[in-house]
């Protein structure tokens, strides 16, 4: 089996050589690079091609958000698994609702660590056991939103089409020009949308067809 190419980015440098060692010490895996900021991660990212990147979320220049979403956004070939301090409900459905394979808080044990790893690059997620009880209710929230009327069913052919451009992460703007349609057209069909799936709030129609990619291939 091949090593496992892992990205360690934190801002913290006693932290981050402290991950890269405890990785480098099973010999599974190799740390190919380290970034201490968002941008710098970034760009290691596609010079060079890690298979997991061991994502902070509070990074200067770019947060870890701001980076998962430029991974959708580009179609690198990355998964990630965020490794923070957080435990907020909120931000582990953002990340979520971002791809991301794995979520560990760092109080996390090397064993857990050196699990997820594994485990992510096999192809499954991974989540701290105190975060478990977030990704029931994401479940049982998903299981009651295709219970609804007012489920993706009820879309036209050009609205789940123009969803599916929305997941990944194209602007009114583009989906216009590559549809070539009118942008208030754009607008108005995802007006729609909302209306008809019940989505209120910043960024909702974003993380609804995140989650709901598969279901609009």
């Amino acid at each position: 089996m091949s090593e496992i190419r892992v990205l360690v980015a934190d801002d913290h440098p006693i932290v981050r050589k402290g991950l890269a060692q405890m990785l480098e010490a099973d010999p599974s895996i190799a740390v190919v690079a380290e970034a201490e900021d968002g941008e710098k991660a970034l760009r290691l990212l596609e010079e060079c091609c890690p298979d997991i990147i061991l994502l902070d979320i509070n990074l200067p220049r770019m947060d870890g958000f701001d980076v998962a979403a430029e991974v959708v956004r580009k179609k690198l070939p990355v998964k990630i698994i965020f490794l923070t301090i957080h435990e907020e409900e909120e931000l582990f459905n953002e990340a979520m609702d971002l791809g991301a394979q794995g979520y560990l808080l760092k109080e996390s044990a090397v064993a857990d660590i050196i699990a997820a790893v594994r485990k992510v690059a096999a192809g499954q997620s991974y989540i701290s056991s105190t975060m478990m009880s977030y990704l029931v209710d994401r479940r049982r929230r998903a299981e009651r939103l295709a219970e609804s009327t007012l489920g993706l069913a009820n879309l036209t052919a050009a609205e789940q089409r123009i969803l599916r451009m929305i997941a990944e992460h194209r602007t009114s703007k583009e989906i216009a020009e590559e549809l070539c349609i009118n942008y208030r057209t754009v607008e108005n069909h995802r007006t729609n949308i909302c209306r008809k799936l019940d989505i209120h709030g910043n960024n909702a129609l974003l993380r609804f067809a995140l989650r709901h990619k598969s279901e609009l291939l």
